[in-house]
């Protein structure tokens, strides 16, 4: 289970340990993407250790001579950035929070600190991709909401009051008004203008522009 978590040289020992521990902190959907395990040019029989998953990065820190292992995780919409930087002997890689926390692992073998942040940086831009997609909804639905209450309000207009006129000797059609075309035209510009705006914010395809803009021309 834990082999392909070995093929950048990690301790094995050390990544038994955290995927056992692991295992029970995984939530539903959650997957182990990346387990990478400090090596210090001593001896370090209890090293730091950093796994990444698909929805968050922890930070293993072992305690009492190894019998117990603390940690720190954080959600990736939590994680403003990522870092790391290659030393003489190994590399440091960190993760800063919006929270303005930072954490780090020192003493990581070098493919390792790349892989970290090569795996890091996938899942920012993946949680920022799902955030833009978040807002990019809300805004179609309070779009859609401004458009709904304006067609109710153009629906339910009142009408002008009808005045009834008693004929002198015969009835007398009243007569018909004459056509109003300026106000409708106004009314087709306007309402053509506001489609072109939600288009070009990104807030409907062009598809649903086209399709949008048959149905009011042909409405006029």
């Amino acid at each position: 289970m834990i082999d392909k978590f070995l093929r950048d040289e990690q301790d094995p020992k050390a990544v038994e340990k955290i995927y056992s521990r692991l295992v029970d902190l995984l939530t539903t959907g959650e997957e182990i993407l990346y387990i990478a395990v400090q090596k210090k040019p001593i001896v370090n029989l209890f090293p730091d250790c950093i796994a990444i998953t698909n929805k968050r990065i922890l930070f293993f820190t072992p305690a009492n001579l190894g019998l117990s292992i603390k940690f720190v995780d954080f959600v990736w919409k939590d994680i403003v950035d990522v870092y790391t930087k290659e030393e003489i002997i190994g590399a440091v890689f960190s993760a800063k929070t919006t929270a303005g926390a930072e954490m780090g692992v020192d003493y990581l073998p070098k493919v390792q600190a790349r892989k970290l942040y090569q795996y890091a940086q996938e899942r920012k831009e993946a949680e920022r991709e799902l955030r833009r997609q978040r807002e990019l909804e809300e805004k179609r639905a309070e779009s859609g909401s401004l458009n709904i209450d304006h067609a109710a309000q153009v629906a339910f207009q009142p009408s002008a009051p009808v005045v009834n006129q008693q004929p002198a000797v015969a009835p007398i059609p009243p007569p018909a008004p004459a056509p109003v075309e300026e106000p409708k035209k106004d009314e087709l510009t306007e309402k053509l203008k506001r489609l072109k705006t939600l288009f070009e914010n990104g807030l409907i395809s062009q598809e649903e522009y086209n399709h949008k803009k048959l149905e009011l021309l042909s409405d006029f």
